[in-house]
């Protein structure tokens, strides 16, 4: 026998397949899909203020099953373990995680299901409640006001100097980011921290030679 030979012997009687009996998978199985469903319930409740997909959620559910059933399947057999891994690396995923917190989701599903397909039923557990205190504590600490952006077109750049004193009025802050002055006006672009838009808006439009005044609220971070 040469040394390949002993290699190979060795190589395969160290990775022997696993004998896993129907009660295992099923109990495996079904503790990922309780879990995905915990899951799916926490990602509906901390999105009820923002955009919320339930394809999105209803995926985090079947991922966990499906990556639980991959991961007893890797157990069974050498040969899938190395098959899966040949296959898995030509997938491409392309959809674009817009949110964080999505990808922290998707992250969880996936753990969630390496972790039941192992048979560490209790990591799993006690990894998803801290994942939700963390999640749901974090949420209700205090944070500064988002940041505003303002868009004000004016006919004349003289309407710069009365919006900065009713800025200054409403704001205790703010950033001009841009200004543009063309032939046909002023264009200008501030942020600012407030809590009457509306006041700010009526008194901004009422400038002479302001054509429109705009308030938009934006993604970007909090300017402390």
């Amino acid at each position: 026998m040469g040394f390949q030979d002993v290699l190979k012997k060795s190589f395969l009687e160290g990775f022997s397949s696993a004998e896993l009996s129907t009660a295992s998978i099923m109990v495996s199985m079904l503790v990922a899909g309780a879990i995905g469903f915990y899951i799916f319930g926490v990602y509906r409740v901390s999105s009820r203020k923002a955009f919320y997909s339930k394809n999105f959620n209803i995926s985090l559910v079947a991922l966990t099953v499906i990556t639980a059933g991959i991961i007893l399947s890797i157990q069974s057999s050498v040969v899938i373990s190395l098959g899966m891994v040949g296959a898995l690396s030509i997938v491409r995923f392309r959809t674009a995680i817009k949110d964080p917190m999505d990808l922290v989701f998707l992250f969880w599903s996936l753990s969630v299901g390496i972790i039941c397909g192992a048979g560490l039923f209790e990591v799993a557990i006690i990894m998803s409640v801290l994942i939700t205190a963390i999640v749901f504590l974090l949420e209700r600490l205090p944070m500064k006001r988002e940041s505003m952006l303002l868009l004000v077109n004016a006919l004349s750049p003289d309407a710069e100097e009365p919006l900065k004193q009713i800025l200054g009025k409403y704001a205790k802050a703010y950033r001009v980011k841009s200004r543009n002055l063309t032939a046909g006006g002023l264009d200008m672009i501030v942020e600012l921290q407030i809590d009457d838009g509306a006041a700010l808006v009526r008194d901004v439009g009422g400038i002479d030679k302001i054509v429109s005044v705009t308030l938009l609220s934006h993604d970007g971070e909090v300017t402390y």
